[in-house]
C-alpha cells in the first residue's frame, strides 16, 4: 500500500502530515520574509555602486565602495545561521521548532531574554491553518500540492509587502510561469484562460494605475501589483479576475478606512494593495466557484 493510499484511507493522518509539513514551511517563510528584502537591497546597492563607478568615477571611488561591499558577510536564505538580533545568540535546532519553541521559551531569547516577535509563530500557525484548508479542498491530489505552493508564495508576498511595500519579482514571476505550466492540462483552468488571465491581470491594473496617475498626478499602486494579479490570472484564469478585484478592493477599502478612522495609519503614507490581492486570490482559489455562482446568479440574476 502506497503512502497516498494510506492518506486516503486515514484522513486524520493526512491532515496531521500536512499541518506538520506546513509548520516547517512556515518557519522557512519567516526566513524568506526577513532575508529576501535585505538580499535584494544589497544587490541593488551593489548594482548602483558598479553603475556609478563606471558612469561617475569623479563622484565615487569604485575601489573603496567595492571594498566596503566585499566586507559584508555572505547573506542568503541559508547563510548565516539564524541568530538573535539583540545579542547575536545562534539559534539552535531545539530553539527553532515551529510554534513550540516560542511557547517553550516563553517568547524570549535564550541568550539575552529579549522578546521574540510574536509574528514568527503567527506566520507558522497561519501557514499550517491555510495548508489544512487547501488539503480539505483538494484532497490527496497533485492539485493540492501545487495549491500549497501557491499558498506559501502568497503568504510570503503578503507579509513582505506589508513590511516593505515591495512585491519581489523573485516570487511573482516564477510563480506566474508555474501557473501557466500547471494549467497546460487544465489543473485549475484551461490553458487559454490561464494565458489570457495573465495578460488581463497585468493590463487591468496597468490601465487603472495610469488613469489614476493622469487624474491625480499620484501613483496609486506599484508595478508589483500588476505582476501579482497577472500571476493569479495565470493560476486561476481570466474568469477569476473580477472576483479577485472586487474582493481585494472591498477588503482593502474597509481596512484602509478603518486604519485612518482609528488613527492607526498616516493618510500621507500609502497602504500596500498586494496583501489584499494575495488574500483575495487565495479565497478565490478555495471558494471561487461559489463566489462566481453567487455573483452571477444571485446578484445579476443570470441563469445557471
Amino acid at each position: 500500500m502506497s503512502l497516498i493510499d494510506v492518506f486516503r484511507l486515514t484522513p486524520w493522518l493526512f491532515f496531521l502530515a500536512v499541518a506538520v509539513f506546513a509548520l516547517l514551511i512556515g518557519s522557512f517563510l519567516n526566513v524568506v520574509i526577513h532575508r529576501l528584502p535585505i538580499m535584494l537591497q544589497r544587490r541593488f546597492k551593489t548594482e548602483c555602486v558598479n553603475y556609478l563607478g563606471e558612469q561617475h568615477s569623479a563622484l565615487i571611488d569604485p575601489a573603496a565602495a567595492g571594498a566596503e561591499l566585499a566586507k559584508q558577510e555572505k547573506y542568503n536564505l541559508v547563510i548565516p545561521r539564524s541568530r538573535c538580533p539583540q545579542c547575536g545568540h545562534m539559534i539552535s535546532a531545539i530553539e527553532n521548532i515551529p510554534v513550540f519553541s516560542y511557547l517553550f521559551l516563553r517568547g524570549r531569547c535564550r541568550g539575552c531574554h529579549s522578546k521574540i516577535s510574536l509574528r514568527y509563530p503567527i506566520v507558522e500557525a497561519v501557514t499550517a491553518l491555510l495548508a489544512c484548508v487547501v488539503a480539505w479542498k483538494f484532497g490527496v491530489t497533485l492539485a493540492m500540492v501545487m495549491a500549497l505552493l501557491l499558498t506559501f508564495a502568497l503568504l510570503a508576498l503578503t507579509v513582505i509587502d506589508f513590511d516593505t511595500q515591495y512585491l519581489p519579482d523573485e516570487i511573482t514571476l516564477p510563480f506566474l510561469w508555474l501557473g501557466l505550466i500547471v494549467n497546460v492540462k487544465g489543473m485549475y483552468t484551461d490553458l487559454p484562460s490561464a494565458v489570457w488571465g495573465a495578460v488581463a491581470g497585468y493590463l487591468v491594473l496597468w490601465f487603472i494605475y495610469h488613469a489614476f496617475k493622469l487624474i491625480t498626478r499620484k501613483e496609486g499602486m506599484g508595478y508589483g501589483d500588476f505582476k501579482l494579479l497577472a500571476m493569479l490570472g495565470a493560476w486561476l484564469g481570466w474568469q477569476a479576475l473580477p472576483a479577485i478585484i472586487i474582493v481585494s478592493s472591498l477588503i482593502g477599502s474597509i481596512v484602509g478606512i478603518s486604519l485612518i478612522v482609528f488613527k492607526q495609519h498616516d493618510r500621507s503614507k500609502p497602504i500596500p494593495f498586494g496583501p489584499y490581492l494575495a488574500g483575495a486570490g487565495w479565497v478565490v482559489l478555495i471558494w471561487g466557484k461559489l463566489i462566481n455562482d453567487y455573483y452571477f446568479h444571485a446578484i445579476l440574476g443570470m441563469p445557471h
